[in-house]
């Protein structure tokens, strides 16, 4: 459950980076208060951690058989 908690989060992460890249609009500092509301921080470090938990996901043994 974690790890699909953690994936969602950084998918939201990644959809908010892409709006930046393409659009110059962070929609966590636009909902939020700006990049320097605390709110908008905590989003930011939990995706981040997220983003980290994620990285374990590259090393698992998922129990499947490959062919």
């Amino acid at each position: 459950m974690l790890d699909k908690i953690c994936l969602i989060l950084v998918i939201l992460g990644s959809i908010n980076w892409g709006l930046v890249g393409i659009f110059q609009f962070d929609l966590v500092a636009w909902l939020f208060g700006g990049t320097d509301a605390i709110v908008s921080r905590i989003i930011y470090t939990v995706i981040a951690l997220a983003g980290i938990w994620c990285i374990s996901l590259l090393f698992r043994d998922n129990g499947r058989i490959h062919e």
